[in-house]
């Protein structure tokens, strides 16, 4: 295994499994992590050598928002706020441990507490983000009042502030992140992104220089001294949907199988990796083959994460 600078031994993943959909409309993505365990990961990350921590899928239900009105256009604002933050708690727990907290999700609201929990034991951790998506919409410029396209905007304090979402750490610096894989950006975002200089490379770039290239040229950027811990969060939906066809806003044009492996086996070998987030399989869109297909791709990018590799 590639010594992880910041994890004591012995190596120990901490799955927080996150059945939850709240930051968006479409049922079935709070099913993924339930899938994604049944597959065998937690067998699969044991064979690569590490201890594997999971006390069952996190329950959502206590976590109860039967009243919860749109606080402007933002939907379900008191139950995504309560559960990320439940979230945040659990992964910053283990973190606080010297464990890797690996989180299933779920849709991407989530991270708004992952990243909150990483934060919180690493104050200078930088954030990769693979997407199709930006997800940094603000109060102002959702459409959709959709949650799981706001919360990079809430980890970095933009927009107007939501008093139920003033737990969230929202210290992220524009230094502090950086996307691969976007390719389907509101306008109001890549004003977002240009405005703050936050740095991302689109599929554009990826043909342009090559998945290689543009790992490294992101790790230059936000990482720059290969010093910095780094948090991991991968949408599936950064795939292109003929690999990862069961998720909920999918866009042609993404990222092979090749080079969403790629990116997470480089950023193993750094050394650097702390916190890792999948999300967004959903397994009540599409036949059942393409499930299988999504969550068996799921399964296979969270062991090049973790340290499994070709040869």
């Amino acid at each position: 295994m590639s010594v992880c600078k910041f994890l004591p031994e012995p190596k120990t993943i901490a799955v927080v499994g996150c059945p939850f959909s709240g930051g968006q409309p479409r049922v079935g993505v709070d099913k993924g992590p339930i899938h994604l365990v049944e597959a065998g990961l937690l067998t699969q990350l044991k064979e690569l050598g590490w201890n594997v921590q999971f006390d069952g899928h996190h329950q959502f239900e206590e976590i109860s928002a039967a009243d919860d009105p749109p606080i402007g256009k933002l939907r379900n604002p008191r139950f995504v706020s309560r559960v990320t933050k439940a979230v945040a708690e659990a992964v910053g727990g283990h973190a606080k441990k010297g464990q890797l907290p690996l989180t299933l999700g779920g849709d991407h609201s989530l991270a708004m507490g992952t990243i909150s929990g990483t934060l919180d034991t690493y104050p200078d951790a930088c954030v990769i983000w693979i997407d199709a998506h930006a997800d940094i919409n603000t109060a102002e410029t959702t459409d959709s009042g959709n949650i799981h396209g706001m919360p990079v905007s809430f980890l970095m304090g933009l927009g107007s502030k939501v008093p139920e979402f003033s737990w969230v750490k929202s210290g992220l610096r524009p230094d502090s992140i950086v996307y691969i894989g976007l390719r389907d950006v509101d306008a109001g975002e890549k004003r977002i992104l240009k405005e703050n200089n936050i740095k991302a490379f689109s599929m554009h770039e990826v043909d342009k220089y090559g998945i290689g290239k543009v790992v490294e040229m992101a790790l230059d950027y936000v990482n720059p001294k290969r010093d910095r811990p780094i948090h991991l969060s991968f949408d599936v939906d950064a795939l292109d949907p003929t690999v990862a066809p069961s998720t909920g806003t999918p866009v042609r044009g993404g990222l092979t199988f090749r080079e969403g492996h790629y990116i997470c086996e480089a950023i193993y070998e750094t050394g650097l990796l702390v916190a890792l987030d999948l999300m967004e399989v959903n397994p009540s869109l599409e036949d059942e083959e393409s499930v299988k297909q999504t969550v068996a791709v799921g399964c296979s990018l969270v062991r090049a994460a973790l340290g499994e590799t070709l040869l």
